[in-house]
C-alpha cells in the first residue's frame, strides 16, 4: 500500500473520531440548553440574584459548547478537504 493510501486511512480515522466527538458534544449541548432554559425561567419568575447568577452560568456553558462544536466542525472540514485533495491525487 502506498503512502497516500496510508495517509487516507489515518485521515478517515481522525475524521470519524471528530464526528463522534461532535455528536457527543451536540448531545451535551442539548442537556445544557435544557438547564439554561430552566435556569432562565427561574430567574425570570423569582428575580432572585442566585437564580440570575445560575442563568448566567448556564448560558455560558451553552456558549462554550457551541464554540467547542464549531471548532470540532472546522477541524473535521479541514481534514475532509485534505482527504479530498489526496483522493484527487489518486485519480
Amino acid at each position: 500500500m502506498g503512502r497516500i493510501e496510508n495517509r487516507l486511512f489515518r485521515l478517515n480515522d481522525e475524521i470519524a473520531a471528530l464526528r463522534r466527538d461532535e455528536e457527543l458534544a451536540r448531545e451535551e449541548l442539548m442537556f445544557h440548553r435544557h438547564l439554561n432554559d430552566d435556569a432562565s425561567r427561574d430567574a425570570a419568575v423569582t428575580g432572585s440574584p442566585i437564580d440570575r447568577a445560575d442563568a448566567r452560568e448556564t448560558a455560558g456553558d451553552v456558549t462554550r459548547f457551541e464554540r467547542h462544536i464549531d471548532r470540532l466542525r472546522r477541524s473535521r472540514e479541514k481534514l475532509e478537504a485534505q482527504r479530498d485533495r489526496l483522493l484527487r491525487k489518486l485519480d
